[in-house]
């Protein structure tokens, strides 16, 4: 999984899965573009990327702003999408404001960038679901169904983007800083109890995610793929 050269864009890698794909991207020779909508995030996430890597401001939700970036910038070899914010709730207690903004944020900020983005022959799209699209949770419908109408976009887009491939990477709980919310204890424990569960026995690391977001990037036979990796939560 040679990115010699390569220049690859993650949106929304200035933490969590996007920071550790960026991180394995810039290890493997690739020029690293990260973007999102907190300058302070982009600018953390540079100083720990090091030289080389490059960052800017832009908001999933700013259609104006997402064309401007595109069109200043030549075309990338590989872009991976994985900015959100959402919010899970059961349906009749999460405020439907809420919920559209969820799917404002996580849907249509993937399907803005797909509109305006700029790819290279022979080069990659990577979106970011969630395994909660094929293995539903009571009180996170909402979640579920960003999920899974983020990979019904993937194949639509891997048929309208040919010979551009466009592939899907849905993980399943993954330790990032989303969690920082919680006590160490509480965090390390909930953390334990669901690796218990687990069949591969460990929680998702970003690191995880990474390997296959590259995978797609390297692999010019996949396309219109969704890939779960979720330490078999799906079929636990």
């Amino acid at each position: 999984m040679d990115l010699q050269g390569k220049r690859v864009l993650v949106v929304g890698g200035s933490s969590g899965i996007g920071f550790g794909v960026a991180e394995a991207a810039q290890a493997r020779g690739a020029h690293v573009t990260i973007a999102s909508r907190s300058l302070a995030k982009v600018e953390g996430a540079l100083s720990r990327l090091g030289d080389g890597a490059v960052g800017e401001v832009l908001d999933t939700g700013d259609e104006p702003g997402i064309e401007a970036f595109f069109s200043r910038h030549a075309p990338f070899d590989h872009v991976v999408v994985s900015a959100s914010q959402t919010k899970v709730a059961a349906v009749r207690e999460l405020p439907l404001a809420d919920a559209c903004q969820s799917m404002n944020s996580k849907f249509w900020g993937a399907y803005r960038i797909a509109r305006a983005v700029r790819i290279a022959p022979g080069g990659s799209l990577t979106l970011v679901s969630g395994f909660l699209a094929i293995r539903p949770r009571k009180g996170a419908a909402i979640q579920g169904a960003i999920n899974g109408a983020v990979e019904a976009l993937t194949k639509g887009l891997a048929l309208e983007f040919a010979p551009v491939r466009v592939n899907c990477v849905s993980p399943g709980l993954v330790a990032t800083e989303m969690f920082a919310g919680l006590a160490g204890d509480s965090r390390q424990a909930m953390f334990e109890n669901a690796a218990a569960r687990l069949p591969a026995g460990l929680v998702g690391l970003p690191e995880h995610i990474a390997v296959q977001v590259l995978a797609f990037m390297a692999n010019p036979y996949m396309t219109g793929s969704v890939v779960y990796l979720d330490g078999g939560g799906a079929i636990a």
